[in-house]
């Protein structure tokens, strides 16, 4: 019996599987973004399901007025109030405690507190997602920006290209931090503007990847017989030439998002980030400077959970990098 042909994206993920730290690498970026889109069922102070009076209620989903200003572990915890079932870890990124300001790693703090008594751990959980979605988005804003000035530029070739490219050129002469940091400095810090700016400013490697695809592609003999029967240059470039070369795109994206969440460390560790009392990675690490003679806890967490993210994301993309070009497969 003959072997059965594989599409291309499954050889590629064949071809990745062979590579172990890659295929690990990639788990852990999964389970980083399972935490991040169930923070509040793992760290909180409110009650995954709460019942009281025979009525069943989830605090941690949804709002209820009569539940305003209540502190659910107070009230409902080891009495008689109710039936609660709280996150694995019972405390808010938000949330002070004067009384346990700067305490050590213990069985009730695991990852330690901060200087205004916020548990750690709990703010790791929660900066995960602000982390990754910087990450995500402002790489999928980078994309749009790329693609299509990419596509365009490859498409059409002569003036249009040449004007394009002095373009990529132009932005790429700009120190891409330093840039980020004037255009922040003169806007209100958040989350959306961090990724939003990011986004503007990290376009021009996907676009040379796409426009190199796009001029060695739309020679090619399948974009000739769409050019006969009719098509339009609109359904050209995004029907036919731009699904094959998304794979160097993909790859470069995996990259990005490990640099823009550096990036967003980086903003917030020099204050430029997302504004308090948002939890953040890089601004638990800012926080570090002023203790860390003897708080280091603040140094190691925060600081290892970055490193481990980033180069997660950096080894998911060079194995996706050796899976889909041919000349490095099996190295």
């Amino acid at each position: 019996m003959e072997n059965e042909s594989i599409g291309y994206w499954k050889s590629v993920w064949i071809e990745f599987g062979k590579d172990k730290m890659a295929y690990i690498s990639l788990f852990l970026i999964l389970l980083l973004g399972f935490i991040a889109i169930f923070q509040s069922y793992i760290a909180g102070n409110k009650p995954i399901v709460l019942v009281e009076k025979g009525e069943i209620y989830f605090p941690a989903t949804f709002d209820y007025p009569q539940f305003t200003g209540t502190n659910f572990k107070r009230v409902y915890e080891n009495s008689e109030n109710g039936f609660a079932i709280f996150p694995p870890i019972k405390f808010s990124p938000t949330e002070n405690d004067l009384n346990a300001i700067l305490e050590p790693p213990s069985t009730t703090h695991l990852f330690g507190t901060d200087d205004r008594g916020r548990d750690v751990l709990s703010r790791m959980v929660y900066g995960a997602r602000i982390s990754l979605s910087i990450g995500f988005l402002a790489v999928g804003i980078s994309a749009i920006i790329g693609i299509f000035l990419g596509a365009i530029a490859g498409f059409y070739g002569g003036t249009i290209d040449f004007v394009i490219s002095r373009l990529f050129e132009i932005m790429m002469t700009f120190p891409v931090f330093f840039l980020i940091l004037t255009i922040l400095a003169f806007s209100n810090p958040s989350i959306y503007n961090i990724m939003i700016v990011i986004g503007l400013t990290s376009w021009t490697g996907i676009a040379r990847l796409v426009r190199g695809e796009f001029l060695k592609l739309r020679n090619f003999t399948y974009v000739d017989g769409a050019r006969v029967l009719g098509g339009s240059d609109f359904r050209i470039i995004f029907r036919h030439i731009l699904p094959n070369s998304l794979a160097p795109v993909l790859v470069s994206a995996t990259f990005g998002i490990a640099g823009a969440i550096l990036v967003e460390s980086g903003l917030s560790f020099l204050g430029f980030g997302v504004p308090p009392p948002e939890p953040s990675w890089g601004d638990t690490l800012s926080q570090s400077q002023k203790y860390v003679d003897f708080a280091w806890w603040l140094v190691l967490f925060p600081g290892l959970l970055i490193f481990l993210t980033v180069t997660s994301l950096n080894l998911v993309g060079e194995g996706f990098r050796n899976a889909i070009d041919p000349k490095l497969k099996g190295t």
